[in-house]
């Protein structure tokens, strides 16, 4: 598959202010996947640690603070080759070692000539822990599930994918693109950017791999659920997750507790949510009072709506089938728009540095 983050992770080999990178998105989302590939397109070798099949790795940044010593060990222990400039150190499944990520400062002081990029899942809430942080000693880089365009590529529709590429005025597509996309737009619907469930689709036509995929990767993320500091939180995480198909399928103009459960009031769940925003599980996206600059200044924070970080993961937390996406527009009758809603904001997502807002008004009603 060909992801568009190469090219900005090939602009960081390349930067002369580059810092060791830390590699941010949800579980299985293909971090370590793009890691691999870039060190294998752009490296002689790739020297590959992971935290989590090896904790005796961890061992070696607890003793030590000296680069040298550290890359020496874990060169003995791994039979790893390591050159300056040459190999690409990844460190992956980061987020329960807080001695690797503190390393990165020593790294970045005394060994720029190594070239480190670090992944692991849930990043965004293991980094909001209190402990020590290479605070500007290191360059952030996020990943998100696969746009519609690679998932084009990914399906062998090159041509369809350089066709909006080249888009740049508004006005109708002529129906030689439009009826291929409008299909193509579906199937992305129905698989969502996972990379897991675009393989099963793109390469087997595997419609039950493909739910399966995606299954499993909604199991992986309740499994997180339990991550939480406070276990108590737990049911109130998972609640409020399985909530979002409802909230989006009704034409409430902002996140409704009482969906979640029968009384319940914002302050016994805000820390929940907010849990899922810092996994970047949803986005919370907060309307907007007024058109005004900066943006953040007219922002509502007692209205807000919470989508999911991928389409297809809303589809199949739905449990809406993907035959149901045969059945012309009744699909987008039902669900009211939520899909298309979800997609939008997830296509915005990766084209803008700012998180985007929506807007509403009651008397004329819009939004």
């Amino acid at each position: 598959m060909e992801r568009f983050i190469l090219k900005k992770l090939l602009d960081w080999k390349n930067s002369p202010y580059r810092k060791p990178l830390i590699l941010k998105g949800v579980r299985q989302v293909g971090k370590t996947w793009i890691l691999k590939e870039f060190g294998k397109r752009y490296y002689e070798n790739t020297a590959y640690f992971n935290f989590d099949e090896n904790e005796e790795y961890k061992q070696f940044f607890e003793t030590t603070k000296d680069v040298n010593r550290i890359l020496q060990n874990l060169i003995l222990a791994s039979g790893q080759k390591i050159l300056p400039e040459k190999t690409l150190i990844i460190f992956d499944e980061v987020q329960d070692c807080p001695k690797v990520i503190n390393s990165m400062k020593y790294f970045c002081e005394n060994a720029p000539q190594y070239h480190i990029a670090c992944a692991g899942s849930l990043l965004g809430i293991a980094l909001a822990k209190p402990s020590s942080f290479p605070v500007g000693k290191v360059s952030f880089m996020q990943i998100d599930p696969m746009t519609f365009s690679e998932f084009l590529i990914a399906n062998g529709d090159e041509n369809l994918a350089a066709y909006l590429d080249s888009v740049d005025t508004i006005e109708p597509i002529p129906d030689a693109f439009f009826n291929p996309l409008y299909e193509k737009l579906k199937m992305y619907y129905v698989t969502g950017g996972m990379p897991e469930s675009v393989l099963m689709w793109t390469k087997a036509r595997d419609v039950a791999a493909m739910q399966e995929a995606l299954s499993g990767i909604i199991n992986a993320y309740e499994r997180d659920f339990a991550k939480h500091p406070n276990i108590s939180e737990f049911p109130k995480i998972s609640m409020i997750w399985k909530s979002v198909p409802s909230q989006l399928a009704r034409e409430n103009k902002k996140f409704i507790y009482k969906v979640v459960k029968e009384g319940a009031r914002a302050r016994e769940y805000e820390d929940a949510l907010q849990w899922l925003a810092d996994a970047r599980l949803v986005y919370k996206i907060y309307r907007s009072s007024a058109p005004g600059l900066p943006v953040a200044a007219y922002d509502d924070l007692s209205a807000f709506k919470i989508y999911l970080v991928d389409v297809g993961l809303l589809r199949r937390l739905a449990h809406l089938a993907p035959t149901a996406f045969g059945e012309g527009s009744r699909l987008f009758t039902e669900f009211k728009g939520a899909l298309t809603e979800n997609f939008v904001l997830q296509t915005l997502i990766t084209q803008f540095e700012l998180i985007p807002r929506y807007w509403t008004q009651t008397n004329p009603p819009y939004g």
